[in-house]
């Protein structure tokens, strides 16, 4: 049978940077071994889950490029098939009713057995005839000998002894099935062959086995995952920074950045730190995840962002960039802006480590001319730069051969002239050609932009000062 991976998120806020980490390694998963990745939405808390959240889910997973196989599933449509299976299970004596009231297990919990041991009903073994007319839930017949042991692909083997397992209550009064149980037949049903989740979920692929065995069905292989911790070694938080996925769209991070670092995050290849999606399926396996918590480190995040931003195709760069733009609110650029775009991606690429910034790079190709200099950087354009500019211009206007190169060599050759350093000369001119000094070379702009439009800003400047 071929291998079946699942993400099955609650649909109670945004897609948490951990959720997409686990989504990712599913993915991973399966696309690394020719096998199908599921979504399934476990909206069974109807008081919690709220549409605009799924739709939060569903938007985060496309962005990150996690497409999965067919539609998704909805727990909560589900609640008919979880009850035949807690019905299955009570004919089976693998569960019975349970009559007992909420003070009653309260009363339990208090007690020295409660405390320290699990759930005792006394319906578990009581003759039903003796039950009352009254509501009751269905618990799981949990087996008191015994022990209780999976191999996990990454935490190995785990055990516990079947005496520290609640009955654990699979069907509510209300016939609305309860996590444990709606988990266990849900991946039945889909056929989910790899649960690979995060590792505070260990404790229930005990509980969960449970329900595999009364039922008579197959055990998936559990790959418990570690959490990822920030930089001060707590579960990561708001504390941390961003958590959710939509905000680092909204940052500037490529999808395909994220899936890098996200990847690296508890799983390795060896040294390698930067490497494509495709090279990521190529060598991903359960085997390589560690078992300690991986620390979410910023700085790291950007150096990915800033190497896939050099280096992906423009195709992917562009969506990149139309994706940032949505997350602003902002209207798409237009086939006449990315025209005017795609020529210059070359020199707005280089040492860029979000969206924004080349954006903010972009400005000298698409912002309206005359350009309004930056506050900051307006002290450039001053009465001595004038001057400069007066006999540099003279000079511009005679060149035959408008190249990068040669504009370097004639604008080193004037500031040795001038008895004044390049960068008197150059980081002003920035200014010029688009405003600010934050914005590629001096020469690749000039060689971009061409010998009529160059002149034309720097009349546009000598105009002002």
């Amino acid at each position: 049978m071929g291998i079946v991976t699942r993400f099955a998120p609650s649909p109670t806020g945004y897609l948490h940077i951990g959720g997409a980490r686990t989504a990712l390694f599913n993915w991973l998963y399966a696309r690394a071994n020719g096998g199908k990745f599921l979504l399934r939405i476990e909206d069974t808390d109807r008081a919690r889950s709220t549409d605009a959240a799924t739709q939060a889910i569903y938007d985060g997973l496309k962005w990150l490029g996690l497409e999965w196989d067919g539609e998704a599933y909805s727990q909560f449509a589900r609640k008919e098939r979880h009850a035949e299976v807690a019905q299955a299970m009570l004919d089976k004596g693998h569960a019975y009713k349970c009559y007992a009231t909420k003070a009653e297990i309260e009363e339990f919990r208090a007690s020295p057995e409660g405390k320290y041991g699990s759930f005792q009903s006394p319906w578990r073994d009581a003759d039903p005839a003796t039950a009352p007319d009254a509501p009751y839930v269905i618990r799981l017949k949990a087996p008191r000998d015994g022990v209780m042991e999976i191999t996990d692909e990454v935490q190995g083997r785990v055990s516990w002894k079947n005496a520290e397992f609640d009955d654990m209550i699979l069907l509510r009064s209300d016939r609305t099935p309860t996590y444990m149980l709606a988990v266990v037949v849900d991946d039945h049903d889909m056929g989910v062959t790899h649960i690979i989740r995060g590792d505070d979920h260990l404790i229930n692929a005990g509980r969960q086995s449970l329900i595999y065995n009364a039922m008579g069905w197959d055990i998936p292989v559990f790959a418990h995952i570690p959490l990822i911790f920030g930089d001060d070694g707590k579960k990561l938080s708001k504390r941390h920074g961003a958590t959710g996925a939509e905000e680092y769209r909204a940052m500037g991070y490529l999808a395909e950045a994220m899936r890098n670092y996200l990847a690296r995050l508890g799983w390795s290849h060896g040294d390698d730190e930067l490497f494509t999606t495709k090279q990521a399926i190529e060598w991903f396996n359960l085997k390589a995840i560690n078992k300690a918590p991986s620390r979410f480190d910023f700085k790291k995040l950007d150096n990915v962002n800033k190497f896939h931003i050099e280096n992906v195709p423009d195709d992917v760069l562009i969506t990149g960039l139309q994706d940032y733009i949505a997350s602003q609110g902002r209207a798409p650029l237009t086939e006449a802006v990315l025209t005017k775009l795609k020529p210059v991606l070359p020199i707005l690429r280089e040492r860029t480590k979000k969206l924004p910034d080349l954006l903010d790079k972009a400005r000298f190709i698409l912002g309206p001319r005359p350009f309004a200099p930056d506050e900051n950087d307006a002290k450039h354009l001053n009465s001595v730069f004038n001057g400069i500019l007066k006999r540099l211009t003279p000079q511009l206007a005679g060149v035959t051969t408008w190249t990068k190169e040669e504009l370097e060599t004639l604008f080193r050759d004037f500031a040795e002239t001038e008895g004044v350093g390049l960068g008197k000369v150059a980081q002003p001119m920035k200014v010029v050609l688009s405003g600010t000094t934050k914005s590629p070379s001096t020469f690749d702009m000039m060689a971009a932009l061409g010998k009529d439009e160059t002149l034309a800003r720097i009349n546009d400047a000598t105009a002002r000062m």
